[in-house]
């Protein structure tokens, strides 16, 4: 049986990423926010989407323990480039790295969404991964994006939903949401499944 909405359990967001935010602000439901604080380095030989579950999946749990009440998602994303993960560059030297190693390819960013509820035992976690093919960058293209827009806190070092796109040449994806960040359409089926209204 589902809850009226204003019987709702609380709902919380396991991220300190403001891209997430701001795209579960569309859902116009009520949350907090709660850093995860979970270590989010690769296991030896570990897959990117392998990578982005298991991430996705911890940080909804880190938070879920604090808040055991409360329905709580946790995402990653971890861009793929032929198997290897990209991590977000954090400074412009690795930012340069990541953008010519991904000029005339196809990335897939593996975008993993998890949501967990202690208290009635729901744990849910899926995958959107999103294909995207960058032009053929010349270094003087890659300087000026750089400098432009600074993605340094962004995995790939490349904003699609900013001055990014002009890198692109195409974007495949069933949930279009899920390369700025949380793939908004598994989202809410989750939370869905986990007892909340939507609309």
């Amino acid at each position: 049986m589902h809850q009226s909405p204003s019987l709702q359990r609380p709902l919380v967001l396991g991220s300190t990423s403001r891209y997430r935010r701001e795209l579960l602000q569309r859902l116009n439901l009520p949350f907090d926010v709660t850093a995860p604080h979970v270590d989010e380095t690769p296991l030896p030989g570990e897959a990117p989407r392998a990578l982005a579950l298991r991430l996705a999946l911890a940080k909804a749990h880190a938070v879920a323990q604090q808040h055991p009440d409360a329905v709580v998602i946790g995402s990653d994303q971890v861009a793929d480039l032929a198997g290897e993960p990209l991590g977000k560059p954090g400074h412009h030297e690795r930012a340069v790295q990541q953008l010519r190693q991904m000029r005339g390819q196809t990335v897939v960013f593996q975008t993993a969404v998890a949501v967990v509820c202690v208290a009635t035992g729901f744990e849910q976690v899926d995958l959107a991964p999103v294909e995207v093919k960058f032009r053929a960058l010349t270094d003087d293209e890659i300087e000026r994006y750089l400098r432009a827009e600074q993605p340094y806190d962004c995995a790939g070092s490349a904003k699609s939903e900013g001055l990014g796109i002009a890198l692109l040449d195409a974007i495949h994806s069933d949930d279009p949401t899920a390369l700025i960040g949380l793939p908004l359409i598994r989202t809410c089926r989750m939370l869905r499944a986990a007892g909340l209204v939507l609309p």
